[in-house]
């Protein structure tokens, strides 16, 4: 289950732009090529997250469907079988463009208060 390291992945990058943090929402642009199944990656993230920042946040899965560009006609169609053809000529000579990415897309955080001590500000 490939979904586990993905969630490690996904979690150590969350983390470390959190700073400390708590996190609410994770948002995540999976390209169709990649084979992700969304259920395991969401049960995944939720293992993993027990106990962190992390915890509760909410996994949002954005599925970015295979696109090509057709050598042969020029089109740019979206591929949805393998072997991927282009959708206007059949062709098989297409260079991807979409579907193979894996990103952490956005993260809401919680924002820290600026406390302050005696009239000066302290950024803590």
């Amino acid at each position: 289950m490939h979904e586990l390291s993905i969630a490690e992945a996904i979690v150590a990058i969350a983390s470390r732009h959190a700073r400390g943090r708590r996190i609410y929402r994770v948002e995540l642009k999976v390209g169709h090529l990649r084979q992700v199944v969304p259920s395991a990656l969401e049960f995944a993230f939720e293992l993993l997250t027990d106990g962190t920042a992390l915890e509760g946040a909410e996994l949002v899965i954005e599925d970015v469907p295979a696109r090509g560009h057709c050598h042969a006609c020029g089109a740019e169609t979206t591929m949805r079988d393998f072997p991927l053809r282009c959708a206007a000529c059949g062709g098989i000579d297409v260079e991807v463009v979409a579907g193979e990415e894996l990103e952490v897309d956005a993260l809401e955080l919680e924002e820290r208060a600026e406390m302050t001590i005696g009239g000066m500000a302290n950024g803590g």
